[in-house]
């Protein structure tokens, strides 16, 4: 019985048959050819030939004409690595004119190559020790030329805050002024030391960058220096190189995955690969524990549609959203049989850019508790200092989730009134 993997395509064109065009991919994508050949020879080619699933043609008066195109790979063609399933589907298709990959499904054959996230949602909760609401981020900012003793004064000021996690900014590469093991020892120490007036856990997420063959034995050496989480540039690296990491049995903190590169492959409506896919279910399946995306909020702002596809994708227990069941009676039994083992561990979204204490309302609304809340210029820039600019975000958290208006739970909160007063509130 074939496995195969499974990829749904948006291809728009205002004449097309578009069925046709959905067999000449099964087939150009597989087996090159499958007319000509002779009948002994395509016996034997069966196994390898893609097959079409499903076609879907919208035209409406006014909206450009477009056709959803499902088609199967079978596993047999490809080795079970996300490189090569991502070339097979979508290498030489993505120059093929106005087509977008907008999702993919996979064999339960295939998924057994991928653990998914060592930690995931629950797992970050458990070392933080915090179940009962979303959790705050901070990020580094003005880093780039810095010594370790500024570091360490700006990550203690955002701790002190009462963040739960603190992020490098994603260009913060190795330096001689704070070379990642050096950054991870004077860091944690503040974390300890601001722990001492907030009594929280703190995760700090350290930039693993360099070679990519080099890339296990800096993360290895972090987690030497003390370091309890990563952070990492996937679409640059590459989503074999974050599953390398991800199931290195010694690297053994959360990773968190930053989206930069991202901008060049989602947003256009009509090439590249769809956000869900791109951020969602890969970053997943490679063995992201955090994964950050634009918000649709701030200030590089992505579609909500968007944002709710990634969020959907990153914490779905639901084995259909991202198995191919096959395609009869018989195959689909025998892969739902498998499925259970092979739902994998939620990963934690989280969206970014611009984010102030007045967005948190909306945050809180399309997200609900499952999300990191995720902040700049909105800790760094509060009037009253970065410390209060974490607060404020607390203060903007427990208010939303006690159903009280942030006007009214300002009148008891000075850092949280500032901050309103700043960037104002959108509920």
């Amino acid at each position: 019985m074939n496995n195969y993997c499974v990829a749904t395509y948006r291809c728009y064109d205002p004449k097309a048959d578009f069925a046709k065009k959905a067999e000449g991919i099964a087939v150009g994508l597989t087996v090159g050819s499958w007319t000509d050949l002779p009948q002994a020879r395509k016996a034997e080619m069966e196994k390898h030939l893609g097959k079409v699933v499903s076609v879907e043609v919208y035209e409406s008066e006014g909206t450009e004409r477009y056709g959803d195109l499902t088609i199967a790979y079978p596993d047999v063609n490809f080795s079970r690595d996300i490189p090569a399933l991502l070339v097979t589907v979508f290498g030489k298709l993505s120059m093929d004119g106005k087509i977008k990959l907008i999702d993919l499904k996979f064999s339960s054959s295939f998924l057994t190559a991928f653990p998914g996230p060592k930690f995931g949602m629950q797992g970050v909760r458990d070392l933080l020790g915090v179940h009962d609401r979303p959790l705050l981020m901070s990020i580094f900012k003005s880093v780039i030329g810095h010594d370790l003793n500024t570091l360490r004064e700006q990550f203690y000021l955002q701790a002190l805050g009462g963040v739960d996690l603190i992020k490098d900014d994603e260009i913060l590469f190795e330096n001689p002024l704070t070379p990642i093991e050096k950054r991870v020892e004077v860091c944690l120490e503040a974390a300890r030391e601001a722990s001492e007036v907030t009594g929280q856990k703190l995760l700090y997420a350290a930039n693993l960058t360099g070679p990519t063959s080099r890339l296990a034995q800096q993360a290895k050496k972090a987690i030497g220096a003390g370091a309890n989480a990563l952070l990492f540039n996937v679409l640059a690296y590459g989503y074999d190189a974050l599953h390398e990491l991800a199931t290195d049995p010694e690297v053994s903190v959360p990773i968190m995955a930053h989206p930069s590169m991202a901008g060049a492959m989602y947003p256009a409506p009509d090439y590249g690969i769809g956000a869900s896919v791109l951020l969602g279910k890969l970053m997943r399946l490679a063995g992201a524990d955090i994964v950050l995306f634009p918000s649709p909020y701030g200030s590089v702002v992505m579609p909500r549609e968007d944002n709710m596809a990634i969020q959907h994708a990153l914490l779905t227990n639901t084995p259909s959203d991202y198995v191919f069941e096959g395609f009869t009676p018989s195959q689909s039994h025998d892969s739902a049989a498998q499925t259970s083992s092979l739902v994998l561990a939620s990963s934690f979204p989280v969206p970014s850019a611009g984010i102030s204490p007045g967005l948190v309302p909306l945050i809180l609304r399309d997200f609900g508790h499952d999300v990191i809340v995720n902040a700049g210029g909105g800790i760094h820039g509060h009037p009253m200092g970065t410390a209060a600019g974490g607060q404020a975000f607390r203060q903007a958290i427990d208010a939303t989730l006690q159903g009280r208006l942030l006007q009214d739970a300002a009148k008891d909160h000075p850092e949280l009134q500032k901050a309103i007063e700043l960037w104002g509130v959108r509920e």
